[in-house]
Parts: structure tokens; sequence; C-alpha cells
């Protein structure tokens, strides 16, 4: 078994891929591989709906999109985390998701029954349009996502701050205990 975190984030070594490491770690102490993928100076075309992906499981747009899209392809969970830019996820990470969405769900539903959910850090406000933004993208291809304590959010704008939202980081590890319990049950 393996999960892949996606970081949204746009500033590498910021809140967002700490707090993916941070559930990368718990999930890897019960043996399951992990991986993580920083999109940050990736760049990545935004889907013009040419519907080229019909006739292929893949996009014919070229950029860094087709390595990730394969390596989501290949794990069986997948956790995406964005920053809160002015209310909602980066266009970086909604980039990938459009176009993701776009391939696997009409190419058989490539992303069903693959557990994941998502996590999102802001400093001040917006994480829960965040996480709901970023919730429809698992709901619409099928996946599975466990619950936690509470959302899957954090507090922080210097980088490493979210690691002092002592709740938020408990939120974390509890969602990724539960990633790999139910990634156990199903295998």
């Amino acid at each position: 078994m393996k999960v892949l975190a996606i970081s949204g984030s746009p500033r590498k070594g910021g809140n967002t891929d700490v707090l993916l490491k941070v559930a990368l770690d718990v999930i890897g102490e019960r043996g399951i591989k992990t991986e993580f993928i920083s999109l940050a100076g990736k760049p990545l075309l935004t889907c013009t709906a040419c519907g080229a992906c019909r006739k292929e499981p893949r996009c014919i747009l070229e950029d860094d999109f087709d390595p990730v899209f394969r390596k989501m392809l290949e794990s069986d969970g997948i956790i995406i985390g964005s920053p809160v830019y002015f209310g909602s996820a980066t266009a970086e990470i909604m980039a990938l998701l459009d176009r993701a969405g776009y391939v696997a769900r009409h190419n058989g539903n490539l992303f069903s029954r693959k557990v994941g959910g998502p996590i999102a850090v802001a400093r001040r406000i917006g994480q829960n349009f965040t996480i709901a933004q970023l919730l429809m993208w698992y709901m619409i291809n099928g996946m599975i996502v466990p619950g936690s304590s509470y959302w899957n959010i954090a507090f922080g704008r210097g980088k490493g701050e979210a690691l002092h939202d002592e709740e938020g980081v408990r939120t974390i590890i509890t969602f990724a205990e539960n990633i790999a319990w139910l990634l156990e049950k199903l295998q």
C-alpha cells in the first residue's frame, strides 16, 4: 500500500508541506509506504476542456501534470493539502485536481474507492470553504474520506507556525491514523 501527499502550496517548506509530512509520518509508522510531492515551481496549466482525455487516460497538455497524475493512480491513498489564498484553495492544486478529475472520470473513474482527504491551513480564516472545495473533488471521484476529531485544518502564517496549533496537529494525526486504519481494513 502507498499514500501520496500533494502540497498545493507555491511556497516550499511552508505550513502545508509541514502538516502533510506530519500525516505521512503517522501513516509511515504503520508500515505503509508514503510519498510527498510539492507543486511549488511545477508549471501546471488549467484544463481547457478539449476532451482529448476521453480517448485515452492522459492529458495532452504539456507541463508537469502527467508524472503527478501517474503517481496518483499508483497510490492507494491521496492526501491533498492547500494553504488558503483569498478564501479558497490555490490555483496550483485546483489546476491539478480539475485535470486529474477530468481524466479519471472519462476513463472509468480511476480514483474510485481510493482513500484520502484534504488538509487546509491559513493565517486566520477560510479553511472551512477550502476543505469543502477540496472534499467535493474526493466525493465526485467516488473516493473514501475518513473523518477526524475536527476538520483537517490548522492555523499558521510563517513557516512552521502551524505546528504550534496543537489542536490542528492533533486533528491531522487522528486523520492520518484513520487513513492508515482504513487502508489496513481494505487490504
